[in-house]
C-alpha cells in the first residue's frame, strides 16, 4: 500500500525568526554600495514602499527543508501514472526543460531591439510553421497562454470574420455539442454569441439530424473536438463541415484531444477553419497545478488577417515583428506568447520528428484501448456509448451499476485510487455519462503501469462490494485527507495569499468575539 509523506508543515510565513537570512558572500553588499550607492535611492520616490514588505525571514536551510517537504507531499507526472482524461498529462523529456530554462533564454527581454533577439524570433517563427503543418492550417498565432485562452481567440476570430462580412448582427448563435469541454460554451458566450447545444446520438457522435435542425442563418459556427470527449472519432466530420459551411458558419477545432491523431489526420484537412492546440498537453510540460500553459491557434488562409499582433515575420534575411495587420483582433496576451512553454514544445517536436509524433498517436491509442478492454471486465464497470468500437486517446467508463448496488460513487472510486499512489482520472465528465471516469493513459506509460492501474481499480471494486465503508471514507494514505470540494472552492473559504489568509483569520476572530459578547 502506498503511503504519501505527511509533514505537519506550516506556511513559510510562520517559519523563521526576525533577522534570520540566507548566506551572503562577505563584502558583496559593501561593494554594491560603493559602486552605485544606496540601491533604494535609485527607485523614484513614488515607487518606494512606505514600509518594508512583510516577507518571511529564514535561513537557506529552512527554505530548502520547507519546499522539499512540500514536494514530498505532492504528486506529479514524474512519480507515476497521471490518467486525467482529456488533460493529456504525460511525461516530457527533461532536455526540453533544460532548453526552456537555459541562461541564454532567461536573460533576454521582449522589449529588446528585434535585431538582438533573432534567435528566439527564429524559433517562434519555425514553431509556428511546424504547428501549421501538423494541423493543416495556413497560419498560427502563438499568443494565447492557455487552452481556454486559445478558444477565446478562436471565437473572437469567428466574430471578426462575420463582422467583416457585415453579417455579425444576424450570426448570433454558436453551436456546441453536449459532450463538449465546459470551456467551449464559456468562450462562445464571452465572445458575445448565444450558445446552442446539440445532443449526441447513441454512439456518442454528433446527432446529424439535430445539427441540421439547429443550423440556420443565425449560425456563426460550430465548436467541436475530434476525437470527442468520449474518445470516439467523429466519422461524419466531412458531413458536419459541409452542413456548417453551407449555412455560412465556421468550424472550430478544440485541440485538447490532438494527441492521438498526430501524423495520422489533420484538422485542417477535415474541414476545420480554426484550430486551437493545447501546447502544454500535446507537446510540452503538463499543466498540472494551474500552469504554465500555451494555446496557439491555427487558421485558414481566409482568416489569417484576424490573428493577433505582433506576428513574427521573415524577409529572407532577418526576423521581425509585423504590426501591419489592420483587421487583426489586436493583442490577446503580452508580447509573443508563453515563451517558456513554447520552447519546450519546440524541443519536443524537434527531437521527435514526424515519425516520432506519429508513434505518439499510435501508442496512446493502443494504451487507451488496452485499458478499456481490461477495465470493462471489472464488476460494476460499464462502457457507455459506441460499445465494441475502438477509442482514440481516452476511454470513458461508468460506475453507475456499482453505485446502484453498493452506494459507492465515481468520486469515491477516484478518492480511493489516491490511496494506491496513482492520480485519479477525470471524474463526472463528460456530463452525458452518469458516474463517469474519464481515463487517458497517453503514450508515456508502460504496460506494467497500466496493469497496476487495472489491478487497483479491481481491488476497489471488490472493496465496494464487500466493505464499502473503506471506499466511502477514502483517502486515508494521502498528505491531505478527504476535502469538502464545495467548501474548498467557495470564495468565503479560499485564501489565495498570506495577506488574504490574515484578513480572513482576523474577520473570523472578530465574528467569534462578537458572538461571545
Amino acid at each position: 500500500m502506498f503511503r504519501q509523506a505527511r509533514w505537519d508543515e506550516p506556511t513559510i510565513f510562520e517559519l523563521g525568526h526576525k533577522g534570520r537570512r540566507g548566506h551572503v558572500v562577505s563584502g558583496v553588499e559593501d561593494e554594491i554600495k560603493r559602486a552605485i550607492g544606496d540601491p533604494l535611492k535609485l527607485l523614484p520616490a513614488n515607487l518606494r514602499r512606505r514600509k518594508p514588505p512583510c516577507l518571511p525571514e529564514l535561513s537557506e536551510v529552512e527554505v530548502v527543508r520547507h519546499y522539499t517537504r512540500l514536494s514530498q507531499m505532492n504528486y506529479c507526472v514524474d512519480l507515476g501514472l497521471y490518467p486525467l482524461g482529456s488533460c493529456t498529462m504525460k511525461y516530457n523529456p527533461k532536455i526540453n526543460d533544460a532548453l526552456a530554462s537555459s541562461p541564454s533564454m532567461g536573460m533576454i527581454h521582449p522589449y529588446q531591439d528585434e535585431k538582438t533577439v533573432q534567435g528566439i524570433l527564429r524559433i517562434l517563427y519555425e514553431l509556428s510553421g511546424w504547428l501549421a503543418e501538423i494541423t493543416g492550417t495556413h497560419e498560427v498565432s502563438l499568443q494565447p497562454a492557455a487552452g481556454a485562452h486559445g478558444e477565446f481567440l478562436g471565437t473572437l476570430t469567428m466574430r471578426a470574420h462575420h463582422k467583416l462580412n457585415n453579417d455579425l448582427t444576424e450570426r448570433t448563435e454558436l453551436i456546441v455539442p453536449d459532450a463538449a469541454h465546459g470551456t467551449n460554451p464559456a468562450s462562445g458566450t464571452m465572445a458575445g454569441f448565444q450558445v446552442v447545444v446539440v445532443p449526441s446520438d447513441e454512439n456518442g457522435y454528433v446527432d446529424l439530424e439535430a445539427l441540421e435542425e439547429a443550423v440556420s442563418e443565425r449560425t456563426a459556427g460550430l465548436m467541436l473536438t475530434n476525437p470527442n470527449t468520449l474518445g470516439v472519432f467523429e466519422r461524419n466530420i466531412e458531413e458536419i463541415a459541409k452542413i456548417i459551411h453551407e449555412a455560412g458558419g465556421l468550424l472550430y477545432y478544440d485541440g485538447a484531444n490532438l494527441n492521438p491523431i498526430l501524423g495520422k489526420v489533420r484538422p485542417g484537412d477535415m474541414g476545420f477553419d480554426i484550430v486551437h492546440m493545447n501546447i502544454h498537453k500535446t507537446f510540452a510540460t503538463p499543466h498540472g497545478g494551474g500552469g504554465p500553459g500555451a494555446g496557439p491557434i491555427g487558421v485558414s488562409e481566409e482568416l489569417e488577417q484576424f490573428l493577433p499582433i505582433p506576428r513574427v515575420g521573415f524577409d529572407g534575411e532577418n526576423y521581425y515583428l509585423d504590426y501591419d495587420k489592420p483587421n487583426s483582433v489586436g493583442k490577446i496576451g503580452c508580447f509573443y506568447g508563453n515563451v517558456g512553454v513554447l520552447l519546450r514544445a519546440f524541443g519536443y517536436i524537434l527531437s521527435m520528428g514526424a515519425e516520432g509524433l506519429e508513434e505518439v498517436a499510435e501508442v496512446s491509442v493502443l494504451n487507451a484501448n488496452y485499458l478499456l478492454q481490461r477495465l470493462k471486465e471489472i464488476r460494476g464497470i460499464d462502457v457507455p456509448y459506441a460499445k465494441g468500437r475502438l477509442r482514440k486517446h481516452e476511454c470513458v467508463v461508468s460506475v453507475e451499476e456499482m453505485f446502484r448496488e453498493t452506494g459507492v460513487r465515481a468520486v469515491n472510486v477516484s478518492k480511493r485510487i489516491l490511496d494506491f499512489g496513482i492520480h485519479a482520472p477525470t471524474t463526472y465528465f463528460p456530463h452525458i455519462v452518469r458516474e463517469a471516469l474519464m481515463i487517458e493513459p497517453t503514450e508515456a506509460f508502460e504496460k506494467e503501469e497500466l496493469d497496476r492501474f487495472v489491478e487497483v481499480v479491481g481491488k476497489i471494486s471488490k472493496e465496494a462490494y464487500s466493505k464499502p465503508e473503506i471506499v466511502l471514507n477514502a483517502p486515508e494514505n494521502t498528505a491531505i485527507g478527504r476535502l469538502n470540494e464545495a467548501r474548498a472552492s467557495h470564495p468565503k473559504t479560499m485564501a489565495l495569499s498570506w495577506r488574504m489568509h490574515l484578513k480572513k483569520r482576523a474577520k473570523r476572530r472578530r465574528n467569534s468575539a462578537g458572538h461571545q459578547n
